[in-house]
């Protein structure tokens, strides 16, 4: 593993305040072009949602479980490596508050992933959500 060049890091982070915008928007086209089409999604842990792989069926579940929440998603201080040449693995520290009819979470944790450079852009092909804490309540 080495460090990322400056170009790398920074256009990594840019695609990720995107993920964060787009989500939180709910702006669906423009999150879809984040992920590559064999994305791997696990966001299981601190929850019953279990891991999908496919950009649609990820796309798909998370919609079904925000389409009408409020959220509010919040990243930092990455840590990047390169794996092999457009290949890159981060870590970020997280924060997310989901709001809906019935409950709301803020989750603290950490999001694994693996960025692929895909036609000069680098998308989000393995995600996996780790939270060490969920502040949950019922509305």
């Amino acid at each position: 593993m080495k460090n990322v060049d400056f170009d790398t890091w920074q256009s990594i982070c840019q695609r990720k305040a995107q993920y964060c915008r787009f989500l939180d928007t709910k702006d669906w086209d423009a999150f879809a072009e984040l992920f590559c089409e064999g994305l791997e999604l696990d966001v299981s842990g601190g929850t019953d949602v279990a891991p999908v792989v496919g950009r649609s069926a990820a796309l798909e579940m998370i919609r079904s479980h925000i389409e009408t929440a409020k959220t509010v998603h919040q990243v930092g201080s990455p840590e990047m490596s390169e794996q092999a040449p457009g290949r890159v693995q981060v870590i970020w520290a997280m924060q997310d508050v989901v709001d809906t009819d019935e409950y709301r979470i803020h989750g603290y944790g950490n999001y694994h992933e693996t960025w692929e450079r895909q036609g000069g852009v680098w998308r989000i092909a393995v995600l996996t959500l780790k939270r060490f804490v969920i502040d949950l309540n019922a509305k």
